[in-house]
């Protein structure tokens, strides 16, 4: 059922390969929202380049990316009563007073800060921060998905921009050589 309605255009997924490519680009995107340092951008890149459906890496990027922020938000909420604990692990330099300056500049600065919950490190701090300062769930995860939203589609313009020159320069050399 799943690749007869695939064939006539109703599904983006072409055979278990493509389903295989968007969980990891899901998988990727949800670990790199959260505090381990991965990047998504390269593997979204590169199944644009392959020609997968625009409109399906959008959505499985901005949904694991954003169900990625949803977890630090959870951390957030946990820290927001239990931050005294972390001042007796040495490898831990954050403060207590630290955290509430912090969320003191978030709450100056408001939820809408986290439309840049997309941004390398300073993103996951501002979800951490929305957990710890008490915004609602649905907030954080409409904010931050619209930012990562935007974010992948901006990637999907310069990586279409890049794919298109890099075929441009390929056709002109072939033309090149064969005019020789």
């Amino acid at each position: 059922m799943c690749l007869k309605a695939a064939s006539c255009g109703y599904l983006p997924y072409r055979d278990d390969v493509d389903m295989f490519a968007y969980f990891s680009l899901f998988a990727i995107a949800f670990f790199a929202a959260t505090l381990l340092p991965l990047s998504s951008e390269v593997l979204f890149g590169a199944l644009l380049a392959q020609e997968y459906s625009l409109a399906a890496l959008l959505f499985w990027a901005t949904l694991g990316n954003t169900l990625g922020a949803c977890v630090n938000w959870w951390l957030g909420t946990l820290l927001r009563n239990n931050y005294s604990r972390l001042e007796i692990y040495r490898w831990i330099q954050i403060k207590g007073k630290e955290i509430e300056r912090a969320g003191v500049w978030f709450n100056r600065y408001g939820k809408w800060s986290l439309l840049l919950a997309w941004a390398p490190v300073l993103g996951d701090a501002l979800t951490v921060f929305a957990g710890i300062t008490r915004v609602p769930f649905w907030q954080l995860a409409m904010l931050a998905g619209v930012g990562k939203f935007a974010r992948y589609l901006f990637i999907a313009g310069v990586a279409a921009a890049l794919i298109n020159c890099c075929l441009l320069y390929t056709s002109d050399a072939a033309d090149e050589r064969s005019s020789v």
